[in-house]
């Protein structure tokens, strides 16, 4: 599988950052890890355990060691740095390197960036974009739509009623994220995020109608570019043969890049609302997460009534 990556002028686009060195074509440069260094040891001439694939980013105490320097040994040390093979440079809170400095940037072709932001609060938003853009992802077939604040993922096979149901939950007044294909990216060891592929953002097909612009038919608060997945909900054919769930004492799981998502198997029957179904469940999802599960109330109504009919 192809590692993730993201080209450094998506990261300058999206983190409104300033290109000091124009004439170097960020397109080509590819940043592949979210963690990011801050070149303090470097600078100072330790390069033991440097890791150059990262994001290099120059704050005030940084800015400050290479400008107390002499001429000679800060042309030096910054060579040495620019040289060692990283993607680039970013220089935070209101620092920005002279003229030689960036001459030897463009010498090695490094970009060199910058931001009037703390560097504090710049790590922290690069490490959060990057850490998203470079999660571990796939693709799955499926609709995800965000149900009163839950990612509902319905899955099940080509033709079940899946964008049906979707439609239906817009028109209800909830937000549609992805039809037919979501994009799923493991963000953390609890957190999977679903999106939709570029192409096919905001659409939904439907057999015998065919393609629909849900954003512009039903307006922006009906879709939403993301959305964490919560809930699992797979729909299946009816048949008697097989049982399913009817009291949901125990929960279900499925998992997706190693991470367990709830998930509930429903029967596909004429005449059933799958739209209330889903807006129900995810309800109960929610309730569940708040610390009330009504199967277990039933069970223990019932076990009290049970207690109380063997004391008489």
């Amino acid at each position: 599988m192809k590692s993730p990556c993201v080209k450094l002028s998506k990261i300058a686009k999206e983190l409104s950052l300033v290109n000091l060195t124009p004439e170097i074509d960020m397109e080509e440069v590819l940043i592949t890890t979210p963690e990011i260094n801050r070149p303090a040891l470097q600078i100072a001439g330790y390069y033991e355990h440097f890791e150059n694939k990262r994001v290099q980013i120059v704050g005030y105490v940084e800015y400050s060691y290479i400008m107390q320097m002499d001429e000679s040994k800060r042309a030096k040390s910054y060579d040495r740095f620019v040289s060692s093979g990283i993607p680039c440079v970013i220089y935070t809170t209101l620092t920005e390197p002279s003229a030689e400095m960036l001459e030897i940037n463009r010498k090695y072709k490094v970009p060199c960036l910058s931001t009037k932001r703390t560097t504090s609060s710049f790590m922290a938003e690069i490490i959060r974009w990057l850490g998203v853009e470079l999660a571990p992802s796939i693709s799955l077939h499926g609709v995800l739509v965000d149900v009163y604040g839950e990612g509902v993922l319905i899955m099940g096979e080509s033709g079940i009623g899946k964008s049906e149901a979707a439609l239906e939950l817009v028109r209800r007044g909830h937000r549609l994220v992805s039809d037919d294909v979501v994009i799923i990216r493991k963000v953390s060891e609890v957190t999977l995020l679903g999106s939709a592929p570029d192409v096919t953002r905001h659409f939904i097909e439907l057999r015998g109608i065919g393609i629909i612009d849900v954003k512009t038919l039903y307006g922006v608060e009906h879709v939403k570019d993301s959305q964490a997945i919560d809930l699992v909900i797979e729909l299946e054919e009816w048949s008697k043969e097989k049982e399913f769930d009817r009291l949901g004492l125990e929960e279900n799981y499925k998992e997706i890049l190693g991470n367990r998502i709830v998930c509930h198997s429903l029967p596909i029957r004429p005449g059933r609302n799958l739209a209330v179904i889903v807006e129900t469940a995810a309800v109960n999802h929610r309730q569940k997460k708040m610390g009330y599960n009504a199967a277990v109330e039933l069970y223990r109504r019932v076990q009290e009534n049970f207690m109380v009919k063997r004391g008489e």
